[in-house]
């Protein structure tokens, strides 16, 4: 099995994560393990990795790369359930988490996989195979207005009601099976100079569908929001998005816990007792270098925030 995985802003996400060798530290999307791998080379005997993914595909590739480790646990969870994670394995608290949002390259250039509509495959886009919702399922039986709302939300696809309305008729025909049959019923419903101009017009209802399938973006504060409360003073967090219904989570996230009083500003003594528990590395995200983009195009997109628990 080939993972084609290339850890996007690896030298910046590790420079963030300013590791202590002795520390613990979580991966909470292992993937390819080009970011643990790393990661493990900065720790001494006394360090720990727990890489976390609920991609069996990454934890059979990654348990196979990282076997030459002996201060490492790989775990096949959520990384939304990193608490039961932690809790199950003892740990109190931790030195540094990463936390990579971005779909893998194996997942994408996998047809099998049912993400991309570049290659023909059934639909499917599940991250955990085990799991029962599908892409197919989402297509196929989901109502015309709950496969609206999602295109909207999760694509911000501006003609969702036209491609939408295009695989409510399709489907009474017969079930939208493969990737390029969705492909195709997408494009039917736009303009065309929207599909020339864009060259990936099936961009955002893909990515609509798959957030949906894999709930990409439930209980994302949340997990923040936790894993800001396990790290150590002086430990950090960082957080690569690749689209901005992540970012702003994460943006709004940080600024929050970085944020004294959350008082709106007409109150003129603090009422709420809020106290900030981080602080921002960077105020602005960090993008990807011109080198990397050039070198790995899906490094283009993304976003590295990192925070540091005072």
């Amino acid at each position: 099995m080939e993972f084609y995985h290339n850890p996007i802003m690896l030298k910046e996400v590790l420079e963030g994560l300013n590791i202590n060798p002795s520390g613990i530290y979580l991966d909470c999307t292992l993937g390819g393990a080009g970011h643990s791998e790393e990661i493990l080379k900065h720790l001494n005997a006394h360090g720990l990795l727990i890489g976390i993914d609920k991609d069996d595909d990454a934890i059979a590739y990654s348990s196979q790369r990282l076997k030459g480790y002996n201060n490492k646990l790989i775990v096949k969870a959520d990384f939304k359930d990193v608490k039961r994670v932690l809790d199950e394995h003892n740990i109190g608290s931790i030195d540094g988490a990463l936390i990579d949002l971005g779909i893998s390259s194996h997942q994408i250039d996998d047809g099998e996989r049912g993400f991309s509509f570049l290659r023909e495959g059934r639909l499917d886009m599940r991250m955990d195979k085990t799991q029962e919702l599908s892409a197919y399922e989402v297509v196929n039986y989901y109502p015309e207005d709950r496969l609206v709302k999602i295109l909207y939300e999760y694509g911000e696809e501006s003609f969702a009601k036209a491609i939408v309305r295009k695989i409510v008729e399709q489907r009474k025909v017969k079930p939208i099976e493969t990737t390029l049959e969705l492909k195709d019923i997408i494009e039917s419903a736009l303009p065309k100079k929207v599909i020339y101009k864009s060259g990936g017009a099936s961009k955002k209802t893909f990515q609509a569908i798959r957030i949906e399938v894999n709930g990409e973006l439930d209980r994302l504060d949340s997990t923040l929001e936790y894993l800001i409360s396990k790290l150590k003073s002086g430990g950090r967090l960082a957080v690569l998005s690749f689209h901005s219904l992540e970012d702003r989570i994460v943006k709004r996230v940080f600024k929050t816990e970085s944020t004294d009083c959350l008082c709106p500003s007409g109150v003129p003594i603090c009422v709420c007792g809020h106290k900030k528990s981080i602080r921002l590395i960077n105020k602005k995200p960090i993008i990807a270098s011109a080198e990397e983009v050039k070198q790995n195009p899906r490094s283009a997109p993304a976003k590295l925030r990192v925070v540091e628990k005072i």
